[in-house]
């Protein structure tokens, strides 16, 4: 229960279906701000918190003491949100599926990320795989180029258990995976990884990483180049339940 919350509600006389109509967002949303300590993305914390008189830092003060990048933020908020996520990796896999010690070798593989600052990018990471355990997580589907399964990212045993966690992720019936296999040629996905977003009040963003940081894209033009461009990857994978029994496959041979 956000307390916070709740008390400002009650001083200014607003239920969650007044605060909702005037903040713009569905109830339930306001619900789950309420009882599940969700946090709003940031114009709807600005909205909420105007409408109730206080200050943002009064009603979400955690979001001044949050732990990931500042850039990678609004994404996070986005994600969260979310009540479907379509994600496109061709290098490694998508990090709301992956396991510690595959996700400390991604980040840690390259050099770039000092040392020290590794854990804190790792617990980051991991913490945003809740959104996949909640009793209401978005429909995920996921879309992976093979090579990712062949690539020895942290070594032998990593590799292994990491695929089995996907595998047994798969069984879960809010998560899809789909595998472009080796034999495709040329086709949308080598342009580079991006995820699609959809929310409760049918907004539709799109995030897409380089080496230096994350982009939130939202332009119209923009959001439909990335629905092309999955039409185009998902067309070229292979059935949910032929790409498990590849990661299953391919999981032995890390053995």
């Amino acid at each position: 229960m956000n307390d916070a919350l709740r008390v400002a509600l009650n001083d200014t006389g607003h239920t969650t279906e007044s605060l909702a109509e005037t903040v713009g967002v569905d109830p339930k949303t306001v619900a789950r701000w309420l009882t599940e300590g969700r946090i709003p993305h940031p114009r709807h914390r600005f909205a909420a918190a105007e409408a109730l008189h206080k200050d943002v830092s009064d009603i979400w003060p955690d979001t001044s003491r949050r732990r990931d990048p500042i850039w990678f933020r609004p994404w996070q908020e986005i994600e969260r949100e979310a009540v479907s996520l379509r994600s496109y990796e061709s290098t490694v896999l998508p990090g709301l599926l992956q396991t510690e010690a595959y996700a400390r070798a991604v980040l840690g593989g390259a050099g770039l990320i000092p040392r020290g600052e590794i854990e804190r990018h790792l617990s980051v990471r991991l913490n945003r795989q809740g959104v996949l355990k909640r009793d209401d997580p978005p429909q995920f589907t996921a879309v992976i180029d093979e090579a990712i399964l062949h690539r020895p990212v942290g070594g032998r045993a990593t590799m292994r258990e990491q695929l089995l966690a996907v595998v047994a992720a798969c069984a879960e019936p809010h998560i899809r995976v789909h595998v472009v296999p080796r034999a495709v040629g040329a086709y949308a996905g080598l342009n580079g990884p991006f995820v699609i977003a959809h929310s409760h009040d049918h907004r539709v963003a799109g995030y897409l990483d380089n080496q230096l940081q994350g982009q939130v894209a939202s332009d119209p033009d923009d959001i439909a180049a990335m629905m092309a461009a999955w039409e185009n990857v998902r067309g070229e994978a292979l059935s949910h339940r032929q790409s498990v029994d590849l990661m299953t496959e391919v999981a032995e041979t890390w053995s």
